[in-house]
């Protein structure tokens, strides 16, 4: 069989199959199956674009294509604010793409810029100070911004910020303190990073048992999570299971 009827017959079986899944009208089938890639393109553009444009999901993996293909798309438009209008957002927005790049002097230099005035207490500046000064090997440094960032904002509160003052304390060789701080996060985190710092903490600690139970209650409740979540803390899931190879023999 051809090739191009054999692309055109998978084509369609997969919106047969969306359309199925996705609830759309009965009658897309009947047209899929008798015009081929015309019905296809039709059914795309007129069903599946604007699902994709509607969709956070979606349009998060068209962000990441875009990126991969041009990956200085965004640090020349967020340069291009920039020099049009100087502001401390602006700054910011420059900053996070430095930091995106792993330029983490860059992105120092310019969260520093944007700390003054009536924003030199703002929150987010701040923690991505602290991120940039984390980058640049300066845990001491890190832990003072975020310790500064707390005291003018007792109200902020931010699960990456928790776990990078948690990550500078421990960087910081403050043992104890790192433990208590994985500790306080751990149960309410949002992913499995902290969970696995936390269990190799306790292990480099001594604490050998307990860091087994962390890393056994960080697996089970990845593998009674949706697929989506498996996937999106694989990175954390494999080094759990290396280290409890490990660990438990």
């Amino acid at each position: 069989m051809s090739p191009i009827i054999l692309l055109s017959l998978a084509l369609q079986i997969a919106c047969c199959v969306h359309v199925v899944r996705t609830g759309r009208p009965l009658y897309w089938i009947f047209i899929l199956l008798m015009f081929s890639y015309l019905a296809v393109l039709i059914y795309f553009i007129a069903e599946v674009l604007p699902e994709l444009r509607n969709s956070p999901g979606a349009r998060h993996g068209l962000r990441q294509v875009r990126n991969q293909l041009d990956p200085s798309r965004g640090k020349r438009e967020a340069s291009q604010r920039l020099r049009v209008s100087d502001t401390a957002e602006n700054r910011r927005q420059m900053a996070q793409q430095h930091l995106d790049h792993g330029e983490y002097a860059d992105a120092a230099e310019l969260f520093e810029g944007a700390l003054r005035g009536i924003h030199r207490e703002d929150p987010d500046l701040m923690l991505g100070l602290a991120k940039a000064q984390y980058g640049l090997g300066q845990p001491a440094r890190t832990r003072q911004t975020l310790d500064a960032l707390i005291a003018a904002n007792p109200s902020f509160r931010s699960q990456e910020g928790h776990l990078l003052y948690a990550r500078a304390v421990e960087d910081n060789g403050d043992v104890a303190a790192a433990l208590h701080e994985y500790e306080a996060m751990v149960e309410g985190f949002a992913g499995e990073e902290a969970r696995l710092r936390y269990a190799l903490l306790l292990k480099r600690a001594g604490r050998t048992d307990e860091a087994i139970a962390q890393l056994r209650k960080l697996l089970d409740r990845a593998e009674l999570s949706p697929g989506y979540y498996q996937r999106a803390q694989r990175e954390w899931t494999d080094q759990a299971r290396k280290e409890l190879r490990q660990l438990a023999g």
